[in-house]
């Protein structure tokens, strides 16, 4: 995915989502002359997410993510990486040891974060851009170091779990969204 792609990603993005206000600010992020693909810019940077589902679409690989100490979805820091499906594809191989893995076409979810101090790196926003990734019937995954642990997650529990994040549960949503339009498969 070259920058050009990516700004079509967001231009689509934007255009299936007009009430939000996060592709602008990915945009802009985008234009910066510092590079925004590289965790060293602390005034922000890109990350990638997966929305790992199961291969039926049904359940969600969560991780228990050792930094944050929350349930979230898996994911982390582009480096240097400026395909973002590839990111996202890349950090859910390493973080659930799946092997299979299929990242689908255009981005389905952005979230702009902010991530506290930590071990001496100033605190600073990552602009998340999430892919759904599909997992194959093989689903015995290996907790990596970054997690505490990892868990599939019936989808439709997600939506009124008010311990999980904000983002996952928007994400649920969409995600039930297009399953009821037929989308899913």
């Amino acid at each position: 995915m070259s920058d050009a792609s990516l700004r079509h990603a967001l231009a689509d993005y934007a255009a299936r989502w007009p009430l939000e206000e996060t592709p602008a600010l990915f945009l802009e992020l985008l234009d910066d002359p510092d590079d925004p693909f590289v965790r060293d810019r602390l005034a922000g940077h890109f990350t990638a997410s997966a929305w790992l589902l199961s291969a039926d679409g049904t359940r969600l690989l969560m991780t228990h993510h050792r930094k944050l100490g929350l349930w979230l979805q898996l994911g982390g820091h582009a480096d240097g990486e400026r395909d973002l499906a590839l990111a996202a594809l890349r950090e859910a191989q390493e973080e659930s040891g799946l092997t299979g893995l299929r990242v689908e076409p255009g981005i389905f979810d952005l979230d702009r974060h902010w991530i506290p101090e930590h071990k001496g790196v100033p605190g600073h926003w990552h602009y998340d851009a999430r892919f759904v990734v599909r997992a194959s019937d093989h689903e015995a995954f290996v907790v990596s170091e970054e997690s505490l642990a990892l868990a599939w997650r019936d989808v439709s529990e997600l939506v009124g779990d008010p311990d999980v994040d904000a983002s996952v549960r928007r994400m649920a949503v969409k995600w039930l969204a297009r399953a009821a339009q037929g989308g899913v498969r």
